[in-house]
This record gives C-alpha cells, sequence and structure tokens, in this order.
C-alpha cells in the first residue's frame, strides 16, 4: 500500500566504502537486517580519523577523542559488538577544570536545575559573572536554543563575561566544532548545548576512553561482520556506475556488483566518485573548507595532571587547548597528550615549532615530577569541515540505490563521532528498503 514504509529487503547485496565510524555502523546495521555486506577501505587498518596507530602497548591514538552521555547512538553501537562503554570509558561528570582552577562542574540531577547549580557554585566567577551567564542561557532556552544562521559564536556570546567567554565558551566551541568562536557556528554550537547540556540526566557526562580507540569500535566491529559473514577487502574505490538496477563498484584489482551502496568515504573522496554521477552534489562536497587538529604527546614518568582531562588557556604562543593524562585513563603512566583544536595558524607554523610551543606551554602550566619531553607529534590535516555561519552541507541521499554516510552531510551537528555513527545507521536503513 503507499504511503507506508516498505519493510527491509534480506539478501540484497550491499556495498560499503569506507571503513571509518560512518561506514562501519553502516556496515553493521545492513549486516543486521540481513545483507550480504562487501566493505572497501583503502587503508589498511578501520577506524578512519578515530583508530590507534600500531599495536600493542607502544600504539597511540591518532587524536585525542572525547565522547558524552548524549552519543546514545555510539554507546548502542559498541554494546552491539561487545563493548562495554562502563569499563572502555571513564565516565565523569562534566568538569572543566584548570591547572589552578575549577570553572563550571555539573552536579546530578534534572538538566536544568544541575546547570544552575553549578553556575551559581563556580567561585571562580563572580556574582554578576554566575548571573549574567544565567540570564544569556535562560535566553537561549527561551529562543529553542536558536538563533540566526549568520551569527558567530564570537558574536552569539559577545554580551557574556569576559570570563566565562574564556573560560568556557572559547574552549567548549572549539572543542566541539574544531572551529574557533570568531569563525563558527553559533546555530550548531547552540544544538550542542541544547543536547549537551539540557537532554536528560548524564547526557553532559564526559566519557573519555580508558582503551585505544580502535577497541572501542573499529576491531570489534570487524570481527562482528567476519562471524556474520561479511566481506571485508582492502582497497580504493576508482569509479562508481550503474548498469540497470545493479551498481558497479571499480577498484584496481576487481569489479564488484551490487544492488545499493554506502558512500562512507572522507568528503574528499566522495567528490572524486561522485564526479560525473552527480555534478552538482559533487560541487557541493568538494567545497567544504577543513580544520586540523594536531595532537602533541610528552612523556614525564612518575608525573600526573591535577585530573585526568584539564583546560588550558591557549594564547599566540600557547596552542594547547586540552591536556590529558593517559596514566589517569588507564592506558600508559607518565605519558600525556596535548590537543590543539583548531589549529590552522599552528599548521601553518610547522609541527617542529608547535610542538617546541607545546612543551613550553606545559613546563609553564602544569607541574612535573621529571622535566616533560616530545613523544610524538601527531598531524589530521583535515579532521574535521570548518563548521561556518550558514554552511550549506549535502544532503544524504544522491541517486537510487546510492546513498551517502558521514559526520559532514547536511544536519544539526558538527563533526562527531555521534554524527558519523548516526548518518551510517540511517544510510544503512535507507539502502534496505
Amino acid at each position: 500500500m503507499s504511503g507506508l514504509p516498505q519493510a527491509p529487503a534480506p539478501g540484497r547485496r550491499i556495498a560499503v566504502i569506507g571503513g571509518g565510524w560512518a561506514g562501519l555502523s553502516a556496515a553493521l546495521q545492513a549486516s543486521d537486517l540481513g545483507a550480504h555486506v562487501t566493505l572497501l577501505e583503502m587503508a589498511p587498518r578501520l577506524g578512519g580519523r578515530a583508530r590507534s596507530l600500531g599495536d600493542g602497548p607502544d600504539a597511540l591514538d591518532n587524536g585525542q577523542h572525547i565522547l558524552i552521555g548524549a552519543y546514545t547512538q555510539s554507546l548502542a553501537l559498541m554494546r552491539r559488538v561487545g563493548v562495554d562503554p562502563d569499563r572502555a570509558l571513564l565516565r565523569t561528570r562534566l568538569r572543566l577544570r584548570y591547572p589552578d582552577h575549577d570553572t563550571l562542574t555539573l552536579p546530578g540531577g534534572p538538566p536544568w536545575l544541575a546547570f544552575t547549580r553549578g553556575v551559581l557554585a563556580c567561585r571562580a566567577w563572580s556574582w554578576r559573572e554566575r548571573l549574567g551567564f544565567l540570564m544569556h542561557s535562560s535566553r537561549w532556552m527561551a529562543s529553542g536554543f536558536r538563533c540566526a544562521p549568520s551569527l558567530s559564536v564570537a558574536a552569539l556570546t559577545a554580551a557574556l563575561p569576559p570570563r566565562v567567554r574564556q573560560d568556557l565558551i572559547d574552549p567548549l566551541c572549539v572543542a566541539a566544532l574544531n572551529t574557533p568562536a570568531s569563525q563558527a557556528s553559533a546555530q550548531v554550537f547552540l544544538r550542542v548545548l541544547k543536547d549537551a547540556l539540557f537532554s536528560g540526566p548524564g547526557s553532559a557526562d564526559l566519557l573519555l576512553p580508558s582503551q585505544g580507540l580502535s577497541a572501542l569500535l573499529p576491531e570489534p566491529a570487524r570481527a562482528h561482520l567476519l562471524a556474520a559473514g561479511a566481506d571485508l577487502r582492502t582497497a580504493r574505490v576508482q569509479a562508481l556506475s550503474r548498469e540497470g538496477t545493479a551498481w558497479q563498484v571499480h577498484t584496481a584489482q576487481e569489479t564488484v556488483s551490487v544492488d545499493a551502496v554506502v558512500l562512507a568515504t572522507s568528503s574528499v573522496e566522495a567528490a572524486r566518485l561522485t564526479q560525473t554521477l552527480a555534478p552538482d552534489w559533487s560541487a557541493r562536497t568538494a567545497a567544504f573548507e577543513f580544520q586540523p587538529i594536531i595532537t602533541v604527546y610528552l612523556e614525564s614518568p612518575g608525573s600526573s595532571l591535577p585530573a585526568p582531562m584539564v583546560a588550558l588557556h591557549e594564547s599566540a604562543n600557547e596552542p594547547a587547548q586540552f591536556a590529558f593524562d593517559l596514566g589517569q585513563l588507564a592506558q600508559r603512566p607518565g605519558l600525556f597528550s596535548f590537543v590543539i583544536s583548531g589549529a590552522a595558524p599552528w599548521v601553518a607554523r610547522g609541527l617542529e615549532a608547535t610542538a617546541d610551543a607545546t612543551l613550553a606551554q606545559a613546563r609553564r602550566a602544569l607541574s612535573w615530577h621529571t622535566p616533560p619531553r616530545l613523544h610524538r607529534v601527531l598531524s589530521e590535516k583535515r579532521a574535521t569541515f570548518a563548521c561556518t555561519p550558514g554552511l550549506q552541507r549535502p544532503p544524504a541521499a544522491l541517486l537510487p540505490g546510492l546513498v551517502a554516510a558521514g559526520d559532514y552531510l547536511e544536519g544539526p551537528y558538527p563533526a562527531t563521532l555521534e554524527g558519523a555513527v548516526m548518518s551510517g545507521l540511517a544510510a544503512a536503513r535507507s539502502v534496505m528498503r
């Protein structure tokens, strides 16, 4: 009967191109719905931009990722492949702690009450600053956490007390959107605040990985897919074509014929593969600007930070916004990761200069049992799209039997693991109908 949703079609042949978190989510969902899944990933290791580099005790993640309690789809997917989030993630209340003082710490309870109590209890701010922040937050809530699409976060929060902007808004913005407040979309930032702070008890909790990123999803998902009979191949897709109702996936070695394709690559690869199939979509996808993230790993045997995650004040000569104590995260005692989000100015200066500046910042801002020294510097030059005001992102649907998945597609969220997972699940459900 027309107008009713179609039931999933078991036995369909589905190709998922890309083995990041969006592609893995799509492959798992399609497999669970009865599809014969072929997953093609050009890198030797699954996980995309959230994976571990190497194996064994010396493995490092390619960047420091944070989850929050509101990431319900990501947490559910972990459980589906046998990962217990309570063991794999250190869960703490949202607490933005600097080396010398605390700022906002959220207690338990109903979201708005917890937020109000947390702000009023913040002794780092004067009463005038606390009440000013609550007043502006109330206005955001009254507006449904909506604003003009053209507004930047800096413009939205210009009337806030400077210390609130410096201690809270700026670091939260660059952490969530990987875009500095002066350039970041206020509308997307408000949506993040709404879902993180006010969507339910525990939604703002910080979930810090106490295992390598590959152990959170990529490797368990790989084992789950293989056990379900999926075909996992290491190959770069050269082209896509359509013959009748079937799709042809061409690699340098072979052509795979399937009923539908989930295109879960980076936006750059997706634009390349769709240039002739969907030129308008391809052009829109190719137009993204990107923001890099640099992670500087320092080692200092016997040292520890005041908390597993510590916020830092960045400046023209101090690049890092957050530092993580991997010993307190049950990974590697004496190893620390310093994260530089929205790192384009530092990429321009060069990784050596960035590492030197981060090391100097760490020595000034924190206390050490032994002098910290550089361990490794990792850079993701296209870590996320630049989440700017009014950005028009492409839709997921391309052509019959061809659907895209990825955190860059149109939607209310910035580039996050949760956005990637939600997109992959939706793409799989779409091609299975």
